[in-house]
Parts: C-alpha cells; sequence; structure tokens
C-alpha cells in the first residue's frame, strides 16, 4: 500500500494564525484607522499587543472621557469612524459621554470595552456589567466577541454600522479570554456604505421649487461632509446668489467669508437670523434636520406653511420638527453632485436677499476694538477683546474647538471657519468636550492652528488632558474665559428665579499655573492691556518651542457675546 503525506502547501498548513485581538488590529489597520485614544486595561491587553508592532498611532489619554471625546472629535474629522478604547465597567461608564456626543451629533465611532473572561459572565465578577443593558438604547449597536473566529468580521460590521446610514457610535465588548484565543488571520473586508443620491424626480422637484421661490434658504449641518463636497456647494450657491446658513456648531460647510454664509443658526442667535426663517419661502436642510436647536424646542415650525425639503441618508428623519414638503435620501456629497447640476437663472430678487442676509451677518461678526492707548490700563479683560486680537492673525486653515457654556458664543459669532470641519464641537451641549477635541484636532492636523476656547467650569472636566497634548506633541492654544461661575446655567436661573443665586458660582485656580506644570505655557490676564502681549507670547511658545499654550483669561461676570 502506498503511503501519502499532506501537501505542505495546502491551505489547512499555510494559514497564518494569529490571536483574536491582533486580528482585530490587523482589521482596523485595513479599515483605514490610523489613532487609537485609549485608557488601558488589563481585559485588553492582546488588543494593546496587537497595536505594538501596527501603523496606528496609540494615544494614551487620561480619562475614558477624554478618550471618547477625542474620538468623537476624530470622527468627525475624518471619513473613518474615530476609534477608542477602554476596559470593563468603570472605564465604560466614563466613555458613556463620548457615545452621548456621538449619538446627538451623528458622529461615527467605534468604542471597544474590554470585558471579563467569558467563563466568569453572570457571576458578578470583578467590573463586570452588561454591555447591551447599558448602550443599547444610546448607540447604534452593540455587538460582543463571543466567539474568537469573528473577529474580523464583527469589526467590520462595527466600522459599517457607525458610518451607514445616520452615523452614530458603535460597542464592540471583547471578553478577555476570547481576545487571546489563536484563530485564521484572514480579514473580513470593509463593507461598502450605500450613499442615495438624487433621483429624477427629486432632481426636477428640487429644481422647481427653487425656480418658484424668491426667497430660498438652505441650512447645512452633520458630519457627513467631505471638503470638496461642501466646496461644491458653496460655489454652487454663489453661482446662483443663494443664502445658506449653517446649524448650531457646525460652521464652515459654507466658509465664513463666503458672500452665500448668513450665520449660524442655533441657541443664543440674533433676531436677524431669526427672523430669516420666518422670512423664507423654501427651506433646504442638508446633512441635517429641523431639529429642537433650530426651531426653539420644535415650537418655530409647528404652524408653518413653507415648501421644504429635507436632504439626509437617515430615512426615519430622526429628531425632525414640524411638516415635511420632501425628502431626499443621500448623503451631502452625492446630492451636490447632482445639485450643481441644476443651472437656473439667478433672480434678482435671490440677489437682494441673499445680499441683505450677508450683510447682516458681517455685521453681526465684526470684531470689536481692540485695545488702544486711551483704554485704561486697570480695565478690566473682555473675552471679545481678545477674539479680536485672535481673529486678525488667524492663518486661513485655522480651526477651533469647544464644548458648552456661554463662552461658546465668542467662537459663533467672530471665529472665521472657512472651510469644513473647521469647526469641531459637541451639539449635545456636553461640557469637558473643549481641550480633548483640540488635543484630537492638532493630532490630526499637525501644524495647523488650533484653537480651543473653553470656559471655566467645562475645562476641569477634562482638563487632564494637557497631559496628553504635552506625552505626543499637540499644540493647541486654550483660552480659557474665567467668570467664576456656570454661565448658562446661571442665565436660565435668573431667568426663571431671578435674584436666588444657587449652585452655578465657582472658584478656581490659577489656570495657567496648571498649564505650566503639564508642560506648557501658560499666562494669567486680568486686564485688557494685557491681552495683546499674552496672545504674543502664547503662539510663540507653540510655533517656536513646539508646546501648547493656554491663556487664562479673567472677566467679570454675566458678560455675554450677544
Amino acid at each position: 500500500m502506498t503511503q501519502t503525506t499532506a501537501d505542505p502547501a495546502s491551505p489547512a498548513e499555510t494559514t497564518a494564525r494569529k490571536s483574536a485581538g491582533h486580528v482585530i488590529v490587523d482589521t482596523l489597520v485595513a479599515h483605514g484607522v490610523e489613532r487609537a485614544y485609549v485608557v488601558p486595561g488589563e481585559s485588553y491587553l492582546d488588543v494593546l499587543d496587537g497595536l505594538h508592532d501596527s501603523p496606528i498611532a496609540t494615544v494614551v489619554c487620561r480619562h475614558e472621557g477624554g478618550a471618547a471625546y477625542m474620538a468623537e472629535a476624530d470622527g468627525k474629522m475624518n471619513p473613518v469612524p474615530g476609534v477608542a478604547m477602554v476596559t470593563r465597567g468603570p472605564g465604560a461608564a466614563n466613555a458613556h459621554v463620548g457615545l452621548h456626543t456621538s449619538w446627538q451629533d451623528s458622529t461615527p465611532m467605534v468604542l471597544f470595552v474590554g470585558l471579563i473572561p467569558f467563563e466568569h459572565r453572570d457571576k458578578e465578577a470583578f467590573q463586570e456589567f452588561d454591555p447591551h443593558a447599558w448602550f443599547d438604547s444610546g448607540a447604534k449597536r452593540v455587538m460582543v466577541l463571543d466567539h474568537a473566529e469573528r473577529a474580523s468580521e464583527i469589526v467590520a460590521e462595527a466600522m459599517f454600522a457607525a458610518s451607514s446610514g445616520r452615523p452614530g457610535p458603535v460597542v464592540v465588548g471583547l471578553p478577555e479570554d476570547i481576545i487571546r484565543t489563536e484563530i485564521d488571520a484572514t480579514l473580513h473586508p470593509p463593507i461598502p456604505v450605500a450613499t442615495g443620491g438624487m433621483t429624477v424626480h427629486d432632481w426636477k422637484a428640487l429644481r422647481d421649487a427653487l425656480s418658484a421661490a424668491e426667497k430660498p434658504l438652505f441650512v447645512t449641518g452633520g458630519n457627513d461632509w467631505t471638503t470638496a463636497g461642501a466646496a461644491g456647494l458653496t460655489k454652487w450657491l454663489e453661482e446662483h446668489h443663494l443664502p445658506a446658513a449653517a446649524e448650531w456648531r457646525t460652521e464652515g460647510t459654507v466658509g465664513f467669508d463666503s458672500p452665500s454664509y448668513v450665520g449660524p443658526i442655533g441657541y443664543g442667535r440674533p433676531a436677524a437670523t431669526f427672523e430669516m426663517l420666518e422670512e423664507t419661502d423654501l427651506l433646504v436642510f442638508v446633512g441635517t434636520v429641523p431639529g429642537d436647536v433650530i426651531t426653539n424646542g420644535f415650537l418655530v415650525r409647528q404652524n408653518w406653511d413653507k415648501k421644504n425639503f429635507l436632504v439626509t441618508i437617515d430615512p426615519s428623519l430622526r429628531g425632525r420638527s414640524g411638516p415635511v414638503s420632501y425628502q431626499i435620501v443621500a448623503k451631502p456629497d452625492v446630492f451636490v453632485r447632482d445639485l450643481v447640476r441644476i443651472d437656473l437663472p439667478a433672480k434678482p430678487v435671490w440677489k437682494e436677499w441673499t445680499g441683505r442676509l450677508r450683510a447682516q451677518q458681517v455685521e453681526f461678526s465684526a470684531p470689536a476694538p481692540m485695545v488702544t492707548a486711551q483704554t485704561p490700563a486697570d480695565a478690566p479683560a473682555r473675552m471679545d477683546t481678545m477674539m479680536a486680537h485672535l481673529v486678525a492673525g488667524l492663518p486661513a486653515d485655522a480651526m477651533v474647538t469647544f464644548g458648552a457654556g456661554e463662552h461658546t458664543n465668542f467662537a459663533h459669532r467672530y471665529f472665521p471657519t472657512r472651510g469644513y470641519a473647521t469647526m469641531i464641537s459637541a451639539r449635545n451641549g456636553s461640557m469637558g468636550y473643549s481641550v480633548p477635541s483640540a488635543v484630537a484636532a492638532s493630532l490630526r492636523y499637525p501644524g495647523r492652528r488650533v484653537v480651543t476656547i473653553a470656559g471655566d467650569g467645562e475645562f476641569l472636566m477634562n482638563g487632564q488632558e494637557l497631559a496628553t497634548a504635552a506625552q505626543y506633541g499637540a499644540t493647541p492654544l486654550v483660552i480659557v474665559m474665567d467668570n467664576q461661575e456656570y454661565g448658562t446655567i446661571r442665565t436660565h436661573q435668573e431667568r426663571d428665579y431671578p435674584h436666588r443665586v444657587s449652585g452655578t458660582q465657582l472658584v478656581n485656580p490659577d489656570f495657567a499655573l496648571m498649564a505650566q506644570a503639564f508642560g506648557g505655557y501658560g499666562v494669567r490676564v486680568e486686564h485688557e492691556a494685557q491681552i495683546p502681549g499674552a496672545l504674543e507670547a502664547a503662539l510663540k511658545a507653540i510655533d517656536e518651542e513646539g508646546r501648547f499654550a493656554l491663556i487664562h483669561l479673567i472677566v467679570e461676570q454675566r458678560v455675554k457675546a450677544y
């Protein structure tokens, strides 16, 4: 009898094998992930080991909330979902704030959470929690890797789910023992994301509506754009003398200097912006829907008889207010690709309408007078003066980030956002976002001027991430507006409970000294006359010394941008 031997080239013997944790990392690389924001934990050490030799930059953060915010901000700046990694119950709980931001801001993000070993489940093991029970209502999908051989497939599904339809957060649980199991290292390919588009019927309906309108208004929003798509829309609007407003905290899609840009629509908006919503006879929302912020708590549009088009890839129109005339299921870039084929003669009434709205925005955003020789040396420092000096020297590609609070209104009003994703913020009103998002922006775009405007209350929620900035060479300019209170809450308190200040006042440390302790440049400013020199020194530290800088600006209470 002739004996046979196994073919040494057979797939069963040559297929590479790796641990599931290493396969997870390889799959992230194949999906274009460049950076992971992590707080390490023993439950996902095998993934950390896989990152050791991978091209993915591992950014070690000081708190899971900071890591999640950084990943969420990265998802706003990058077509690939942002990635954060944390461990077990406490880490997952701390990261939840970033998930909520990702959900309400429609930002693609994947949160990997190390879990207890599979065999310890349901025994109240150390730091055990149920990912589905915690996250099912606040994430697009929650998946747990219970079968090691599905590691690459689960990652591909997570990246797809985060990006498809209305983008948002996905949670992937990684049991400690499962990710150490060796498996076939073949990778699951990326799953293509549908982009929708205008049908011929959609195209004709929009063309006819624009032709009939005398005061149309475009409203841009969301994070599902590209620079090219935003530039294409801007060019088409300018050619047709049509106006565009920006959803709250998404300025820059149509640039600050564009003759078609007519201002932000959100909390604290000027009266003129509110009035143009009442005056328009056609609304075209692109990348967003008329939610409660735009419509003052779902009130503005309830009785409107205005034709409107809602352009979004989300067929559910979740979060919208009021009646809908027409929905176009498309991502913004694909919509713009089809929109630019509509060539209408610009009406004189359009030019007058857009010009009037633009003039109001130019007046609103004009910087305040700078410090002069006539300014008293001991005049209290003002935020609008700081913005005037800052804006005067900004490069064209400058970026601004911020979280929540009345200090953000100065950015809305004055900061010149000249391109898509030059304003990175939290539309869910989440505090503590400013510093982490600035670190993420500076790491994503080294060499660009990244400015973050933080309130004193917000800064201390994640100011420790300045240590992350120092460790990885991020160089944001951090301006902390210190009015010794939670200003937004105080404003509501004065309205509803006048002269009964309770629970809103703060006593703060010296933030400039904190910045110095973290390895950055820090300067404290109390008077108007100190502003020019402080700003010059801070920018010098960034540009010549390669470190972050912080200006601690002491202002009076009850000071508002508008």
